[in-house]
């Protein structure tokens, strides 16, 4: 797994009370951001989290501060994933990895706008992503699990379009997905 750059890496507080917030308040965030786009109430987030304004404000002085963690979080959270899926099945662990990249790839849209002139940041998650997933679809491929003519990048743009799309309901999703996945798999 690549190393990320220094800048870009969420410091979590030291004190248990003070962390147990801190990533409530960016479980909060991250789904009111995948629910009500950027625009969400820092308020609502707060109570979301169960505790105050101040609190917030503690942890992430301004807005862009929060949809900045909650990106960096959540990349650093999908090269953890991809690490510990190295002992599964290789088409066990790329599908595990991608159904989880949808989740991932619903936030970063939702904070993308706010944060885009932060591009040095942008540039380090995407390595990260890329560093993590594409030795699954590499294990993948090697162990004819997966088809051997497509990069990584086209199954990431395969699975944006996923995830992008505005789905009726879950269900919808999780089988346009398997769709998307079966594409992957080589044919007979």
């Amino acid at each position: 797994m690549a190393e990320p750059d220094s800048r870009y890496v969420v410091s979590r507080p030291h004190r248990a009370d003070a962390r147990r917030n801190f990533d409530a308040l960016l479980a909060a965030a991250r789904e009111a951001f995948a629910a009500d786009g950027s625009g969400a109430s820092l308020e609502g987030i707060a109570r979301r989290a169960g505790v105050n304004i101040a609190t917030l404000y503690r942890n992430f002085p301004t807005r862009q501060h929060l949809f900045e963690t909650v990106y960096l979080d959540d990349v650093e959270a999908m090269a953890r994933l991809a690490a510990d899926l190295t002992d599964r099945d290789p088409w066990d662990a790329l599908e595990t990895w991608l159904r989880h990249f949808v989740g991932y790839a619903a936030t970063k849209r939702a904070v993308y706008d706010a944060i885009a002139h932060r591009e040095a940041m942008f540039v380090t998650g995407r390595d990260l992503i890329h560093a993590a997933g594409r030795p699954l679809l590499r294990r993948a491929q090697d162990s004819g699990q997966a088809r051997t003519d497509v990069t990584f990048e086209d199954v990431l743009f395969l699975i944006n379009g996923v995830s992008g799309a505005n789905f009726v309901e879950n269900a919808q999703r999780d089988r346009v997905l398997t769709m998307a996945l079966d594409g992957i798999r080589p044919r007979p």
